[in-house]
């Protein structure tokens, strides 16, 4: 018998090894990937204390378009970005989330050091 992978478990798989590395902190928080087939979100959080300090997703009212593509997810990252520097955050660490750094995953990275986030 034939038995399917679950892809979602081997995703959280490999997310539980990489967070077992970082962790973010006021200065330098995490910077956090969830991606669905419409949307995808974004979030800084301080895991020291344990509170997202900025969060943008395709869901937000400034998205009007389809949310589940590569431009979509650039526009994600300059406006995470926007909303951190209003914080005063310029350095992160990125969390990719278990997902491969490529396509929507990378836009979304490449359009927050555009945005001036050095990680």
């Amino acid at each position: 018998m034939v038995t399917k992978l679950n892809n979602n478990a081997a995703r959280m798989q490999r997310h539980k090894r990489v967070r077992g590395k970082i962790s973010g902190t006021a200065l330098c928080p995490r910077l956090n990937v969830f991606r669905s087939h419409r949307h995808i979100y974004a979030q800084l959080i301080n895991d020291a204390d344990g509170v997202t300090l900025v969060s943008v997703s395709t869901v937000e009212k400034e998205f009007s378009e389809y949310g589940g593509n590569k431009d979509a997810a650039r526009k994600v990252g300059e406006l995470l970005a926007k909303r951190a520097k209003e914080k005063n955050i310029t350095d992160v660490v990125f969390d990719r989330g278990g997902y491969l750094y490529h396509g929507r995953v990378a836009s979304l990275a490449e359009g927050a050091r555009e945005g001036g986030l050095n990680f």
